[in-house]
């Protein structure tokens, strides 16, 4: 479960290293962000050469939480880190690449582009 103030990796190489959740994007007051949810962030850390700097808000897709989650047929899935893709305004990947492991449930949502760009072996 991500909410304000969480800090976050970054799984892709768009530049950003890691970003701090400052808002999540839904209902009318979420407390707190799963897998596939969009929240707003900033970024505490960037390469040096990345077109991203540091302390630029921008839009973020949570991919990884430490707080397992249950699929509807009883399969557990928890991950070591918190992890999120930038994203742009139209919800385009920023990055061209996804590193680390990604769910199946992101190809249900409008996220679908991820899955794609994701490396293949690394989808569970």
């Amino acid at each position: 479960m991500i909410q304000s103030q969480t800090l976050l990796n970054v799984a892709d190489n768009s530049g950003a290293r890691k970003l701090m959740c400052i808002r999540i994007v839904g209902a009318s007051n979420p407390r707190y962000a799963h897998i596939g949810d969009t929240i707003v962030a900033v970024i505490k850390e960037a390469k040096p050469t990345s077109a991203l700097k540091r302390s630029e808000v921008i839009k973020a897709l949570i991919v990884r939480t430490c707080k397992e989650f249950k699929r509807d047929d009883g399969i557990i899935i928890r991950y070591d880190d918190n992890a999120a893709i930038v994203i742009n305004k139209d919800n385009n990947p920023v990055g061209t690449r996804i590193f680390g492991a990604i769910t199946e449930e992101l190809e249900d949502t409008k996220f679908s582009k991820m899955r794609s760009i994701a490396i293949a072996s690394e989808i569970i």
